[in-house]
């Protein structure tokens, strides 16, 4: 005869913990062969196994231990309103940890489709935090509407007070909307090169619910709020196509030839442009000649280069070989020269550099 402890058996506590320990076995089980697999999807190119096996990953030890927590309770044979309570408990958890991984899964293929649009530099953690913050409060919801709980006066409790929260926090929803309307317009986007009116300038990182961080050419971080774009005058390097115009201003004597000055010079860019990184090999380079100065003739030289990051290489490149080109040719670059006539009547010249 069966030994009991009030209204339980010494067998049916057994079989619960039987059924529980089966449960964390498999739980175990499951979470050793769900890293394998979570690993074998990080060695491929493709993200979305990635994410699919993040997913099993997440549900395969707790959805475990939940079915097994059921079974025992069944096992168990509680009373039908003990077994209510507990099913809307299990049940309120597995919601729960359901919209935590769907969460995750979502804001993963949210990143996954911004990196396949904008490259490996793209960071833009605004709209998977957006999609994550909807995915846990419609599971947050749904957990409550599981409880028994109705979620009508919630909503309407939440309407009045998110009224009284927007208005105190009107600066932070105002950079969210700022940042959403960045990248919804594509104004910039992560791997921009930008500069503003206020003399921020460098390579967007990431733009978030709050703000833009950019990198300078200095590798160091500037963080501006994303309502900063709505006020002020912004260029972008890299549109309308990252490849741009690269203004040099140089300068020869009067009594050079300006013809053969255009001709060395142009073949000084061709040879630039073609041999140092960030060159646009198939781009002609112009000579501009446009001022006549005090003791020289000024001159443009326009150059395209690859990038906006670029452009230091290439022009360092640039006057280096032209100064040596110059110097063999036997072209002058003046320095600045005035003539001085003296007040004695005389016409007495003198030059002063």
């Amino acid at each position: 005869m069966a030994l009991h402890l009030g209204d339980l058996s010494w067998q049916r506590g057994v079989g619960a913990a039987a059924v529980l320990v089966a449960a964390v076995g498999i739980a175990v089980i499951l979470r050793l062969l769900t890293g394998r697999l979570f690993r074998r999807a990080g060695d491929t190119r493709w993200a979305w196994d990635d994410l699919a096996a993040r997913l099993v990953k997440d549900l395969a030890v707790p959805v475990s231990v939940l079915l097994g927590l059921w079974g025992a309770a069944r096992v168990l044979e509680l009373p039908r309103g003990t077994l209510d309570v507990i099913a809307k408990v299990l049940t309120a958890a597995a919601i729960f940890i359901v919209s935590l991984a769907m969460a995750r899964l979502i804001a993963g293929s949210v990143t996954s489709i911004a990196l396949a649009r904008q490259g490996v530099a793209a960071n833009v953690t605004i709209f998977a935090n957006i999609t994550r913050v909807v995915v846990l409060c419609v599971g947050i919801l749904v957990m409550l509407q599981s409880l028994g709980i109705s979620i009508s006066p919630l909503l309407g409790a939440l309407g009045v007070g998110g009224l009284a929260v927007a208005l105190a926090l009107q600066d932070t929803l105002a950079n969210l909307f700022a940042g959403v309307h960045v990248l919804a317009s594509k104004t910039i986007e992560p791997g921009d090169y930008i500069k503003l009116s206020s003399g921020q300038e460098g390579y967007v990182v990431d733009i978030n619910w709050r703000n833009t961080s950019i990198r300078t050419l200095s590798d160091n971080i500037e963080v501006i709020p994303n309502q900063r774009f709505s006020d002020t005058i912004l260029t972008n390097y890299h549109r309308p196509a990252e490849d741009m115009s690269l203004l040099i201003q140089a300068r020869v004597a009067y009594e050079s030839d300006l013809e053969r000055v255009e001709s060395v010079v142009v073949e000084v860019g061709q040879e630039v442009m073609n041999e140092v990184q960030g060159g646009v090999k198939d781009a002609e380079t112009l000579v501009r000649f446009h001022t006549f100065g005090d003791s020289s003739i000024g001159f443009t030289v326009i150059l395209r280069t690859d990038e906006f990051g670029d452009q230091f290489r290439l022009k360092h490149e640039f006057v280096k070989r032209l100064h040596r080109r110059f110097a063999k040719e036997g072209i002058e670059m003046p320095y600045p020269r005035r003539q001085l006539i003296l007040p004695d009547g005389e016409g007495a010249h003198g030059l002063v550099s």
